[in-house]
Formats: structure tokens, C-alpha cells, sequence
């Protein structure tokens, strides 16, 4: 899987001095970031030449969610979808992966025929997420399709994955009895005729846990692997096996990493077909945007998100996407939120033309060797995974999930200090924002099934401890008509605040915590009187270093004595012994704990 690759120093060179007087001192690494797995991206790279992956033909196909607890409302709005342009819907059960605390409540027959009333089998894709009872909604939904169509005209994809099943409930069956259970299933699929895989290697649980590229990709190759060990000791061929097993993945906005997920994945299930001596074959695969992702903030940049996943993801291979509506983690999405989901991916098809052109990242530098990576990356997770037990030993013993939850942290560090920034939230929030609309409906019972087996993984939001201080000041605001509020004492000229200012703004007004601006005070008196009339409990000092050395402890102590709790734009540094003796309690800056710093902020203003 590594392409060769050719120097070409001259022009390197020459773009490197160029690149050196621009950053002066500072080091090249610099200009090189890395990916949750540790893998570098540089600024700069080659043309290159690695093996080709991608779709068997043709563009991606564009699935809505059925996902409405009422049977009929769930069929009103697929039938609406389906009018609207979209390829096929993924039926989403209660209580499943993807499901985000909806989905069709039952997925008993009865529920069943009316969801799915009058959809055309044999012209729309189905890709179903079965939920917790597993098989019994695979079967009923292979009994409802044969009584309408001809099986083998059909494109469905049944999704039965108990491993994954394992790894979001923590309960099921002995492996002994849940292999036997798909074997069976398999069998009776292909003999009723249908064609489209029968089981799903879904990670994008792996994703939404937190987990990193390199794991999600591991967990579906290696679930993927165990599935096709089982189907073949219950006497199927390898290519019957391989063929019964599809997958899934989660794509975020994160262009690079997404799409280069996308291409390994490929890349990597055909490594283990020509181990097994079978011919290679494009698998089925199946995306859809990150729950990860999504903030239910300032959610109308959910629309560029899921965009930029749908985009990478169709480039990157997938043979499907299912967009989740940008008003998901707000409640169920109605049919406005709905055709934007459909529509974003309509317009890169149908007007950018995005889903002719096969592999169109091959040969390009940067994402051949980011493919290149993350293919090297799984594989070695695959390889320990594999030496330890396999996937249920992991699962079971725990030691999975502790790896995806070690990750999760490093990033939620990140999230806190804002080195990870969330737009709209973390940063650049509105307070004033308008919440869109959505359904009103309850969100539908159900139960997991089996024994308890191990630790879940727990779906997650990037943005949710954010979204959690902007409740909290949402709830002060309707209880007492005000926010927690803290003034800025602007000091000196505007060309000395402003940046401090605009930056102390942003950081607080993330956490809900409004900042009270002004024009600036020449000093600490006039900005303590302004103070008093402002309402705040709390006030941040913010101005450029060189005014702090003059204005910042005769300033703090006028605060203090007006009954402010005094904070500062600013790293403390040297003088942080003086100013804390002069008031300062608090200090925040460019890669601060803004997290703790709101927190403490919340608790302060109370």
C-alpha cells in the first residue's frame, strides 16, 4: 500500500526560504499538524502514486433517515424525501447506534408495513440500523420487502451486527451463539434471494465514543473479520462470506482525515480478501455524518459540517451517505431541516457533478500519504487486537473502549482550552441566536437485550460541556431576567483593548457568561463607576501589556473596592504575585482552561 514517490528539492527548497522569512523564528514543525492518531499533515507535498480505491460505479447514493417513532409519521416524511430526491432511506430502530434518542419506536411487523407503506423497493436503497432486537427486526423487515418485491431486484442492506450491538449496549449473547445466529441469518437471506450484505461492520459507535481514525477503522476491519471467520465455520465460501458483510463509517468536518478514512478502509478490506486469496471487490460501504460533530448551538453551522462530511466522504468512496438533519441534537428534525439534509448532497451530485469521478484523491500528495498512514495505523491496531483475543476479548475485557476513552480525553483537553475550536460555540458565539424549529414528539422506550458483558461505549457531543454553561445561563435568564454578566474594564486607548477585549468576550459569551463592552476608561476610577452601573458582579480587566505595567493594579484595586471579583485578559507571568495582591483572582488567555475558567465564572456570578 505505499506509493513511490519522487524528489523534488529545487522547488521545495525555494518554497521552504520563502516559508522561513514568513515565519521568521519560529520552527518549521510549526506548519505541521497531527491527527488524533498521531499522524503528521504538512504544509507541502508531491504528487504521488499509491493504489487506486474507490466506489464500484457510479456516483453515491443519497439515504434519508426513517427514523419518527409513529409508523405514520416516520412514512409520511420518508415518502416526502423520496419525492424530494432522495435514493433510499436508512431505517433507524430505537434504541440503535445511530439512533441519537429517537427512531422508529417498534419494529414489529405491524409498524413496520405502515412506515414503510408505499415506498418502492426495488427503486430506493435501504440500509437499516435493526436496534436492540437485533435479528427479529432484520427478519420482519426481509418478510415485509419479499411480500412487495421480487428479493433479488432489491438493495438492502439488513445491518445485523451484534458485535457492535455488544459495544453500545454492554450486553448479549455468548459469541458461540450469536455466530451461529448470523450464520443462519446469512443463509436464509441469500436463500429468499437478496443480494445486498446482510451484516454491518458499523464503527461509527467508535466515532461518536470519541474514538480516533485509526480505531474506527481497526473496529470495523477487525468486527469484519470475525463475521467472515463465522460465516465460514458454518460452512459458507469465503466469497459468499465477504460478500454477506458491508460497512459503516462516520465522516466529520474534518476534510483531510474523513476522506483519507474513506479510501484506507478499502484499501485495507482488500488487503485481508487477497490474504484470504480472494480476488478484491469493492464493498459495500456506507457513510454518514458524525453525531460527534454536531452542536445544537448557533446549529445552522451544522449545514456547513455536514456538508464538508459528505463531501469527503463521496470523495473518499462511499457508496452511500446518510446526512443527519442540522437540527439533530436540538430534537427530531422536521421536513425543513430534512430536505437540507438531502439537499446539501443533491447540489455536490447533481450541480458540482462530485460523485463521476472515481478515486478522485488519487495521486494527490497530502491525502495519499494521510491514506497511507492511517492504512498503517489500523493494521497494527488490528494486529494487536487480533493477538489479544480478537474483538469480543477486547470488548469484553474492557481494554478497547479504555484506548478510545484515552483519546476522548486528549481531545476533550483540547475542546476545553479552545485548541479545538467549535464555531459558533467556543467560538464566535451568539447569545442572541434563534433556536429552529423541530417535531415535538417523546422520545421511545426500549430495552437491550442479553447478559451484561462488558463496559458501553457512550456516544458523545464535542460541544456539550459548552452547551451545558449556555443552559445554565438560558436558566438564569428566564428565572431572573438576567444572565451572569461581567463588565469589561477596558483601560487606555481602543488600539490597546481591542484585541483582549474582542478575545475575553468570545471566551465568556461561550459559557454564557455576557460581556458588558465599552469604549475604554483612561482609568481604574472611571472604569469602577461604570462598573457599579453595569449590573455585573464580575469584571475583566483588558488592555495591552504595557498598559496593565501602568493601569492594571490601580485599576484592579478600584474593582475590587467597587465589589467587583476582579479577572484579567492576560498570562499572569511575573506579574501575577502583584496583581493577585492588588485584586486579581482570575486570569484567562489564548489556551486557557476555558472550560474551568466558565465554570468558576457561572459560580462567581451566582
Amino acid at each position: 500500500m505505499s506509493g513511490a514517490t519522487q524528489p523534488f528539492a529545487p522547488l521545495e527548497e525555494h518554497w521552504r526560504r520563502l516559508v522561513a522569512k514568513a515565519i521568521k523564528d519560529a520552527p518549521f514543525e510549526t506548519l505541521v499538524g497531527r491527527t488524533d492518531d498521531g499522524v503528521p499533515i504538512g504544509p507541502l507535498y508531491q504528487r504521488t502514486r499509491g493504489p487506486r480505491s474507490g466506489r464500484a460505479k457510479g456516483p453515491w447514493r443519497v439515504l434519508a433517515r426513517l427514523d419518527h417513532p409513529d409508523p405514520q409519521a416516520a412514512n409520511e416524511l420518508a415518502l416526502e424525501d423520496l419525492a424530494g430526491g432522495a435514493d433510499g432511506l436508512e431505517i433507524v430502530v430505537a434504541g440503535a447506534s445511530d439512533a441519537y434518542g429517537y427512531g422508529l419506536g417498534r419494529g414489529d411487523p405491524a409498524a413496520l408495513d405502515l412506515a414503510l407503506k408505499d415506498v418502492a423497493f426495488e427503486a430506493a436503497r435501504i440500509e437499516l440500523d435493526p436496534g436492540p432486537l437485533g435479528e427479529k427486526v432484520a427478519r420482519n423487515l426481509a418478510e415485509r420487502v419479499a411480500r412487495a418485491s421480487e428479493p433479488e431486484k432489491t438493495d438492502v442492506g439488513f445491518g445485523l451486527d451484534p458485535i457492535g450491538a455488544l459495544a453500545l449496549s454492554g450486553r448479549g449473547e455468548a459469541w458461540s451463539i450469536e455466530s451461529e445466529g448470523i450464520a443462519n441469518f446469512a443463509r436464509d437471506m441469500a436463500a429468499q434471494g437478496f443480494t445486498a450484505p446482510f451484516l454491518a461492520a458499523d464503527a461509527r459507535l467508535v466515532h461518536a465514543a470519541g474514538g480516533s481514525p485509526a480505531q474506527e477503522l481497526a473496529f470495523a476491519l477487525v468486527t469484519a473479520l470475525t463475521y467472515l471467520r463465522a460465516l465460514e465455520g458454518a460452512g459458507m465460501t469465503l466469497d459468499a462470506a465477504r460478500r454477506a458483510i458491508g460497512f459503516r463509517l462516520a465522516a466529520d468536518a474534518d476534510e483531510f482525515v474523513s476522506l483519507a478514512k474513506f479510501r484506507a478502509l478499502r484499501l485495507l478490506w482488500a488487503r485481508i480478501e487477497e490474504a484470504c486469496g480472494l480476488e478484491a471487490r469493492s464493498a459495500r460501504l456506507h457513510g454518514a455524518s458524525a453525531w460527534r460533530m454536531m452542536t445544537a448551538r448557533d446549529a445552522y453551522v451544522n449545514i456547513l459540517r455536514i456538508a464538508m462530511a459528505a463531501f469527503s466522504a463521496g470523495l473518499g468512496g462511499a457508496d452511500g451517505f446518510t446526512a443527519l438533519p442540522f437540527t439533530q441534537p436540538i430534537g427530531l428534525p422536521d421536513s425543513f431541516a430534512r430536505r437540507l439534509a438531502r439537499n446539501t448532497q443533491l447540489v455536490l451530485l447533481e450541480e458540482s457533478h462530485l460523485g463521476f469521478v472515481a478515486d478522485p484523491a488519487a495521486g494527490a500528495g497530502g491525502f495519499e500519504a494521510l491514506t497511507q498512514a492511517l492504512c498503517a495505523k489500523a493494521w497494527d491496531l488490528l494486529q494487536k487486537i487480533e493477538a489479544k483475543g480478537g474483538i469480543i476479548g477486547a470488548l469484553t475485557s474492557g481494554a478497547f473502549q479504555a484506548e478510545v476513552v484515552k483519546v476522548a480525553e486528549a481531545r476533550s483537553r483540547d475542546i476545553a482550552r479552545r485548541k479545538a475550536p467549535i464555531t459558533g460555540l467556543s467560538d464566535f458565539p451568539d447569545l442572541a441566536e434563534i433556536t429552529p424549529d423541530v417535531l415535538l414528539c417523546a422520545r421511545p422506550a426500549f430495552a437491550y437485550q442479553g447478559a451484561a458483558l462488558a463496559t458501553p461505549l457512550v456516544a458523545h457531543r464535542l460541544a456539550e460541556p459548552f452547551e451545558a454553561l449556555r443552559d445554565a445561563s438560558d436558566a438564569s435568564l428566564r428565572a431572573r431576567g438576567a444572565r451572569p454578566r461581567i463588565f469589561l474594564a477596558n483601560l487606555g486607548p481602543v488600539a490597546a483593548f481591542s484585541a483582549r477585549a474582542t478575545f475575553a468576550k468570545s471566551l465568556f459569551e461561550a459559557g454564557g457568561v455576557e460581556a458588558v463592552g465599552n469604549d475604554g476608561f483612561p482609568g481604574g476610577a472611571e472604569a469602577a463607576i461604570a462598573f457599579k452601573a453595569s449590573g455585573a458582579r464580575l469584571a475583566c480587566l483588558c488592555s495591552s501589556d504595557a498598559v496593565y505595567l501602568s493601569m492594571a493594579e490601580a485599576a484592579a484595586r478600584a474593582l475590587r473596592q467597587a465589589g467587583a471579583r476582579v479577572w484579567m485578559a492576560a498570562r499572569p507571568g511575573e506579574r501575577e504575585a502583584a496583581w493577585r495582591a492588588a485584586g486579581v483572582e482570575n486570569f484567562v488567555f489564548a489556551g486557557c482552561d476555558a472550560l474551568a475558567a466558565l465554570r468558576e465564572a457561572h459560580r462567581q456570578a451566582e
